[in-house]
């Protein structure tokens, strides 16, 4: 079986993929992304891209400004619409980042780390208030049994 990342490489070298957008979001949860080529691509999906954090919104200060998209090969897909200059038919694809500091840490404002950090933690509380599941028999029986003891549906059902 293929890795994800020979899927990506694979599928934009068939399709003839003329740009890959990177998409991440800012801190308020505005997206925003920057474009890669096809040759840019595999170097992006082993390391990252570099780009000036301190542009966007929430995320450095001029001094750290520098941070790294790394894409997430599962997140891929080809855009069903065309982005460029009128009669350009080149594909375009798409694939959301995660950022990270320059030494490869997580960066603490990215939302997608958030998210996975927030779920790590509620992971335990979660399934205590996951209701079990009850099969339909035991269910159908218990509304049947119901109905026969309710005031109001008795001589109504038949049982």
């Amino acid at each position: 079986m293929q890795s994800q990342r020979e899927y990506v490489l694979r599928t934009v070298e068939e399709r003839a993929v003329r740009f890959i957008q990177l998409w991440f979001t800012d801190v308020l949860g505005t997206p925003k992304s920057f474009s890669i080529t096809p040759a840019e691509l595999e170097n992006a999906l082993d390391g990252g891209m570099t780009f000036d954090g301190s542009s966007i919104d929430g995320f450095s200060r001029v001094q750290e400004s520098d941070v790294l998209a790394k894409p997430d090969p599962k997140t891929f897909q080809i855009l069903p619409f065309r982005i460029g200059r009128e009669g350009d038919t080149s594909p375009v694809a798409r694939v959301f980042c995660d950022i990270s500091n320059l030494d490869g840490s997580p960066f603490e404002g990215c939302p997608r780390h958030v998210l996975r950090r927030t779920l790590e933690r509620a992971a335990p509380e979660v399934s205590l208030f996951t209701p079990r599941r009850r099969s339909s028999t035991s269910t159908s029986r218990r509304a049947s049994q119901a109905c026969r003891r309710n005031p109001w549906t008795q001589g109504r059902t038949s049982s």
